[in-house]
This record gives C-alpha cells, structure tokens and sequence, in this order.
C-alpha cells in the first residue's frame, strides 16, 4: 500500500491543521491526541512520511525513538504517572486507523483505565495545558 501525504498528521506536519505541540525537532513531532484515552495522551509522528512501521526506513526510525523515549519520559513525570504505555498499531486489521506512522504514549498509574479512543474532541484549553506540563519536564 502506498503513502497517503493528505492525512490527518501530514497535514498537521504541514500546519494546514492546528494542535498541541509538546516537542519538535528537523526529524520529529510531538503533539497532544485531541480524542485522549488518558490525561497527558500524546502522539510522536516522523517528518518524513511513511505509512507505519512496516515500511518505514531504519533512518526515519533512529530519532523517532530517540523522540517517543524523551516526550514518554517527560509525560511521565509531568503527570506523575507511575508507568507509560506505548502503542504502535500497523495496518487496519490491528487497528491503526491513521496511515502516518505514530507512538501514542499514555503516562498510566496503577488500577487506572482508559477511556475509548472515541470520536469525542477533549476541551482545547485543557489540551493545551496539558501539552505545557510535558514542555515543562522536556
């Protein structure tokens, strides 16, 4: 399957839709998801697009990771969360439903449940709160 360049975070890469931004470098994005599972709910997405991991290059792949460990351990501390859940999905039949390889990073504490990833946008005052806390621990 082929790269769609008119998705959701290629067109957040490219400023046509606005969000949260926690952290960005020449490589890589981080940004809060607008329909988060958990407080602190955020994303990192490569510059370079690739359709998810399956295909991605091991150069796209090294300062990817580098930016999941950094923001994961950021939104740790800035929720004092005591774990941070990592996702990946590839390809509709485990569930990635965006086709721009992403990390959703969940900072979670014990016995804590996740709210679906429904179609319900969080309040834009408090994402962007949340966004400075993980900028703050960055």
């Amino acid at each position: 399957m082929t790269y769609d360049a008119n998705n959701i975070f290629a067109k957040i890469l490219r400023g046509e839709i606005p969000s949260h931004k926690i952290y960005e470098d020449e490589h890589t994005l981080a940004f809060m998801d607008v329909m988060p599972q958990v407080d602190g709910h955020c994303l990192v997405v490569p510059k370079v697009g690739s359709r998810n991991l399956l295909d991605a290059e091991l150069s796209t792949l090294t300062p990817l990771m580098a930016t999941v460990q950094r923001v994961a351990r950021a939104a740790k501390a800035a929720f004092k969360a005591d774990g941070v859940q990592i996702r990946q999905y590839n390809e509709p039949a485990a569930g990635q439903t965006v086709f721009h390889l992403n990390f959703h990073i969940m900072p979670m504490n014990e016995g804590q449940t996740m709210s679906p990833h429904a179609g319900k946008m969080a309040d834009q005052g408090l994402l962007a709160k949340h966004a400075e806390l993980i900028r703050m621990k960055l």
